[in-house]
């Protein structure tokens, strides 16, 4: 309760310094326009510094040894979607591993389903836990029977690409202080407006926030679906936390709290279905939410030692990121008061929610010139992207308001949640396929 309370005063303090100080409205405005500058110069940075010269996703990287590794694929009511994710894991161009799949207690025919893939791929074992127990718990039970020092973790309906494996575990080969490697996922679910949409964002957001990020200091998540786990560093940092809501989030802050690094490998490629409807992307994106506060708060009040200082341009961005959501979410109910309601005096009025018009005109010409970087950049992983142009400028637009209403929500909910409560799997929305 103590984490809470510090992290809830954090975000209150910086609204309230907003709103008491009249800038609000330009934090609202200005905030999101500097930290497109963030990304677009840590992306570019990142590009020239690293991919510039990379053989491409279609080219299998030599390394100068192959050690085991272990592909982990947890599984929860996947029986339409695992045979094509287990076929596709064992088509790597690795010579040494093996797969584990975990199917979590499943309701529908997954497990009938993985009895017949063990009996057709011999590098294929399976575990069946009695009860839905979550993907935290399933990740820690197939890492106790992998026989792999690398765990390369995979979603039930992912596919990687060929080559996707030897390009996560390169990195670890080298360095061996990177105990993580985040990969690089493709939305192959684009019948849709909102599918449409979301290849935008993983292209000209998230994309760009990670190569960013990994330039600036620690990475803020690695992804769910396409993660590569030194285990030794897993041991290190205690796994992963079977009571928060995303895993992925909160393994990412451990390993690095621990002083290992996250690495992104845009080459290393996995194609994943998203949600296509409303209902899938709230329930999604609020989880999301969620798991990012849940994780904010558990860390809030160590994470000031000295020793965590790379840290604290996450937490700050972070902090930052909720206060915008907030004070944007005050600023429409102002707004709606003093237009319908009553008038407000000072601080309290605010004439307009929307940018005024040489701002907009300036986020919407900063907004255009990232997603040309993003497609630039992410052009050389998905030959299709381009079609999706003009999908991908309107991202920026759904994004504040995707993020407003989830975020509101999300960290609510961390707020109230109790901190012994299971994250377990729920069925979620897998697109039209």
């Amino acid at each position: 309760m103590k984490n809470k309370i510090l992290g809830v005063l954090i975000v209150l303090d910086l609204v309230l310094i907003g709103l008491t100080t009249g800038v609000m409205l330009d934090f609202i405005f200005l905030y999101p326009l500097f930290m497109s500058f963030v990304w677009i110069i840590g992306s570019v940075y990142f590009y020239f510094h690293w991919e510039q010269n990379n053989p491409g996703p279609d080219i299998v990287p030599t390394l100068q040894e192959y050690p085991f590794v272990s592909i982990l694929i947890p599984c929860f009511n996947e029986g339409i979607n695992v045979a094509e994710t287990i076929e596709a894991a064992n088509e790597q161009n690795y010579p040494n591993f093996e797969i584990v799949a975990i199917n979590d207690g499943s309701s529908d025919n997954t497990q009938e389903v993985l009895d017949r893939l063990a009996l057709q791929y011999p590098k294929l074992r399976v575990v069946h836990l009695a009860e839905n127990q979550g993907k935290a718990m399933a990740l820690r039970m197939g890492t106790l029977i992998a026989r792999g020092e690398y765990l390369v973790c995979i979603d039930g309906d992912a596919l990687l690409h060929p080559n996707a494996t030897a390009y996560m575990v390169k990195p670890m080969t080298v360095n061996p202080r990177v105990g993580a490697v985040t990969g690089n996922p493709r939305i192959r679910t684009r019948s849709t407006l909102l599918g449409k949409i979301q290849v935008g964002e993983f292209s000209s957001i998230i994309g760009l926030i990670k190569r960013a990020q990994r330039i600036y200091g620690q990475i803020f998540t690695v992804s769910g679906v396409v993660a590569a786990f030194r285990r030794r560093a897993l041991h290190h940092c205690g796994y992963w936390d079977i009571n928060m809501i995303t895993e992925d989030i909160d393994i990412s802050w451990k390993l690095q709290l621990n002083h290992w690094q996250i690495q992104f490998e845009p080459c290393a490629l996995v194609w994943i279905l998203m949600p296509e409807t409303l209902k899938g992307l709230w329930k999604q994106r609020l989880r999301w939410a969620q798991g990012g506060a849940e994780v904010f708060f558990k860390n809030i009040t160590s994470i000031w030692n000295w020793r965590n200082r790379r840290m604290w341009m996450l937490v700050a961005d972070y902090a930052l990121s909720t206060a915008w959501v907030y004070s944007y979410f005050l600023s429409i109910i102002l707004w709606t008061i003093g237009q319908y309601i009553m008038p407000l005096p000072g601080a309290l009025n605010v004439p307009t929610v929307w940018p005024p018009a040489f701002w907009g005109l300036v986020l919407a010409t900063v907004s255009l010139i990232q997603c040309a970087v993003a497609l630039v950049i992410e052009r050389h992983y998905d030959r299709k992207l381009m079609q999706f142009i003009g999908w991908t400028i309107w991202y920026p637009l759904a994004f504040w308001f995707i993020s407003l209403f989830t975020t509101v929500t999300g960290f609510l909910k961390a707020i109230l949640k109790s901190t012994t409560r299971r994250g377990v799997w729920n069925t979620v929305d897998r697109g039209f396929q």
